[in-house]
């Protein structure tokens, strides 16, 4: 596969309706999943579960990239071969993440993320061990009086620095501004806190000279908060995120992956199928998903060796009708065969 510039390391990411398995939970986040299902989180325990999943056959064609923990990237599978490698092999680029997470804005609740310190020569070894994008992750809360202009602000200057940093060093940065659904906020909220976080993001972008065209957003879409009372349907949830992302994100970006923040693995697809089924934009419209494309996987396993195929398929399955869901080709009934 040849990809010389970010411009088509990026396109190749989202393109043919391909999305990204997102399998950067760090080993805290990895033991809760696999607290749930009573299997202990072992380095070797994690390694066997992610292979499993790198190697499922629905990979091939509906996978664009996959997000690494540090970890992860450096594991080999158990016959020896890199996990990059079994990545590479199906089609799909190895992506890492490099924040190192959250730090509190002195005495509130809001956080900034950190890891801009070092991050330059752990680029160099990334690009070195092979991965041809990475990830941060900016965490934006809606609650009283929050987010602040000062939060919004820290978050994204650095999403724009660490951007400008992975482009130097070769590789696509992915930027996720993520406005979390937790709380019971309405989705009037959620689109203000989303609508200020971009366009402070690409504000920063531009002042750093980011390339857009070598650039990846994985946003939240607009949602009511998990606990409120009313939530908005589908179409709803479908039309107020193209709107703001319609008015805040410039048309050459080449692709917007979507987290899934917490959905249902069927309603983060049938909001993303909705999406692309109204149309009337330049980017590519896909996926960026951890729980929703691993969640049935995951249950499926249950860390026993003979229920690998079954825990394949099921991931093969959900890349499928994501993908389908990318191109606008989803429905409900799919799901079934």
């Amino acid at each position: 596969m040849s990809l010389n510039t970010l411009e088509e390391i990026a396109s190749y990411i989202v393109s043919e309706g391909k999305g990204i398995l997102a399998a950067d939970e760090s080993n805290p986040t990895c033991g809760k999943r696999f607290d749930s299902i009573g299997v202990e989180s072992t380095e070797e325990n994690r390694r066997d579960y992610r292979e499993m999943l790198f190697r499922a056959s629905g990979m091939k064609g509906n996978i664009g990239g996959v997000i690494l923990f540090d970890e992860t990237i450096r594991q080999n599978a158990k016959d020896g071969t890199p996990l990059v490698n079994i990545i590479s092999d199906q089609g799909a680029l190895p992506g890492i993440k490099v924040d190192k997470g959250l730090q509190p804005i002195g005495n509130t609740e809001e956080t900034v993320t950190v890891g801009l310190e070092g991050l330059d020569d752990r680029l160099k070894e990334y690009v070195s061990m092979g991965a041809k994008f990475t990830k941060w992750r900016a965490v934006i809360k809606i609650g009283e009086s929050i987010p602040t202009d000062e939060c919004i602000n820290a978050n994204m200057k650095a999403l724009a620095d660490y951007a400008k940093l992975v482009q130097d060093n070769g590789m696509v940065p992915m930027v996720e501004p993520e406005v979390l659904m937790d709380g019971d906020h309405s989705i009037e909220e959620c689109f203000d806190a989303s609508d200020k976080s971009l366009k402070s993001l690409f504000k920063h972008l531009q002042e750093n000279e980011v390339n857009i065209k070598g650039t990846i957003l994985k946003p939240n879409m607009i949602t009511s908060g998990s606990k409120s009372a009313t939530q908005a349907d589908v179409d709803e949830v479908a039309r107020r995120t193209l709107d703001c992302l319609i008015a805040n994100v410039p048309s050459e970006l080449p692709g917007i992956t979507f987290l899934s923040g917490g959905q249902s693995d069927l309603l983060a697809t049938a909001h993303l199928d909705a999406m692309n089924k109204i149309g009337g934009f330049n980017w590519k419209l896909s996926f960026s998903y951890g729980r929703a494309l691993q969640a049935p996987a995951l249950k499926a396993w249950m860390g026993k060796t003979e229920n690998m195929f079954i825990s394949q398929d099921a991931l093969s399955h959900r890349a499928k009708m994501n993908r389908l869901a990318s191109l606008g080709q989803w429905a409900e009934e799919l799901e079934d065969e």
